[in-house]
């Protein structure tokens, strides 16, 4: 059973850091990482990682967010620095096989607090 246990988020200050990991079990995946969705907002892309370790990140986290994994593509880490109160969303881990099938995760609430 293929599962993506995330952890990390919770209320946060203004130009403090997140830190969020996802722990994937049951199968391999050849990309992972984090989606977010702020009230009334569109989902959009924070930050992704291949297995070869190429990135990818979103306008909103690129220069002060990294995304990383351990070495089997188990575990993907995301920090985010200078937080900002638009920052606020649930952050959603998803997983990609090889086959092009999507597993997302729970999703966890960031709050950010000005």
């Amino acid at each position: 059973q293929v599962q993506l246990l995330e952890s990390g988020g919770g209320v946060l200050q203004t130009g403090g850091s997140l830190r969020l990991s996802c722990a994937a079990s049951g199968t391999t995946f050849n990309t992972m990482g984090w989606y977010r969705q702020a009230p009334g907002k569109q989902r959009e892309l924070v930050a992704s990682i291949t297995s070869g370790q190429t990135t990818n990140y979103g306008d909103s986290a690129k220069g002060r967010s990294t995304i990383s994994s351990d070495n089997k593509q188990t575990t993907v880490y995301l920090q985010m620095d200078s937080l900002k109160p638009e920052d606020t969303g649930v952050y959603r881990c998803y997983a990609v096989r090889n086959n092009g099938y999507i597993y997302w995760g729970q999703g966890t609430q960031v709050t950010v607090s000005s």
